[in-house]
């Protein structure tokens, strides 16, 4: 702590008292209830569940609630409180090919084999403020028919059938996945753990990136070949028993990118993969995470690194939003010891410059000082 603050204790209790007071607001509007967060802004409890590593929906939502909206500050809330949590162990890689699928698109091919779902996407929306949800209007219940259940084979195992994409590859059963969580990062970094670290990215950073390598910084254009936005199982292995547990399900998002690659000395040309998986929906998330991993795997894949998208440890080093707002908003602590030193230095620095420079006006100052 610094020694300045302790003087102003009272201080900053009363400045906790106003933030819980504008906090709550106008006590004569009733005050939310998490179980309104939850089902109305379900795309920001989303976002909160996946950039703060915990999937939890009242606790994103009590998360939000305290942070006033601020979803920066929600996030760092919920990996806070996820820090006093103990580990049973680790789930099964979840099956995502096994998905209940919600929406599923695709920008390769019209029609796939289990044909394409909208679901509820803004895609098609008109982008116009609705002034019947200020006034409540009564939302009709979606239409609702029966079908039968179909197989949705991935888009990437429809041009594997050719040998037009780069296969999914085995895991080597001795590896062990990383955990950026428990372990401090070191480049270069092996893709699982970049991808985790991707996945608790800031979107709107990762977005920007991804962005920039569309507009030719790393030449890197890609097709949609399939989002998928669903419930899909978790599973624990336990020792006592022959058989995995479930332990329930979540909903994910997964996208994969499919991009061009002219081949190299150890590959012939073919399509690459990016890939992006983060809880809840979270498509644009899942694509911008699946750009920047189709750029960050240059080296692997014999490319040149020319862009910043591609540089590993500027992408990962700079992605994370909870550090990226500690490192800023630290200036607003009191650095009054340091100030005092470069005031200092400058004054110093400007009295060489003067004497170097108006040797005359010196003299004449120092003269009038006697």
């Amino acid at each position: 702590m610094y020694v300045a603050v302790k003087g102003g204790e009272a201080a900053i209790a009363n400045a906790h008292s106003l933030l819980a007071d504008r906090r709550r607001g106008d006590r004569s509007v009733p005050a939310l209830r998490l179980d309104q967060i939850v089902e109305q802004l379900s795309l920001g409890v989303d976002r909160v569940m996946s950039e703060g590593s915990l999937y939890d929906r009242e606790l994103a939502a009590l998360a939000i609630v305290q942070a006033r909206g601020d979803m920066i500050e929600a996030i760092f809330l919920v990996r806070a409180y996820r820090t006093t949590l103990p580990r049973f162990g680790y789930s099964r890689p979840i099956d995502t090919g096994a998905m209940r699928v919600e929406r599923r698109v695709s920008a390769t091919y019209k029609d796939l084999p289990g044909g394409q779902l909208l679901g509820p996407t803004f895609d098609y929306t008109h982008r116009l403020l609705d002034p019947e949800l200020a006034a409540g209007a009564d939302v009709a219940e979606p239409l609702q028919r029966e079908t039968e259940v179909q197989a949705m084979p991935r888009v990437s195992a429809i041009l594997a059938r050719e040998g037009l994409i780069e296969p999914d590859g085995e895991m080597p059963q001795d590896h062990v996945p990383g955990d950026i969580t428990r372990e401090p990062l070191e480049f270069p970094m092996a893709r699982d753990i970049r991808l985790q670290a991707l996945s608790r990215g800031d979107e709107g950073f990762l977005l920007a990136l991804g962005y920039s390598t569309q507009r030719g910084y790393a030449r890197n254009h890609p097709f949609v070949g399939e989002i998928r936005i669903g419930e899909v199982e978790l599973e624990l292995d336990i020792p006592e028993l022959p058989f995995a547990a479930p332990l329930g399900t979540v909903r994910v998002t997964e996208c994969q990118m499919v991009n061009q690659f002219k081949g190299s000395a150890k590959a012939p040309p073919q399509f690459t993969r990016g890939y992006g998986l983060v809880f809840g929906q979270s498509e644009r998330k899942a694509m911008a995470m699946a750009l920047c991993d189709r750029a960050l795997r240059a080296s692997e894949l014999g490319e040149d690194i020319v862009a910043a998208a591609q540089d590993e440890e500027f992408v990962i080093s700079h992605s994370d939003n909870v550090q990226a707002t500690g490192f800023v908003e630290h200036l607003k602590l009191p650095h009054y010891v340091d100030f005092q030193a470069e005031l200092d230095l400058v004054r110093r620095m400007r009295a060489e410059y003067e004497a170097r420079e108006h040797p005359t006006k010196v003299e004449e100052k120092r003269e009038a000082a006697e």
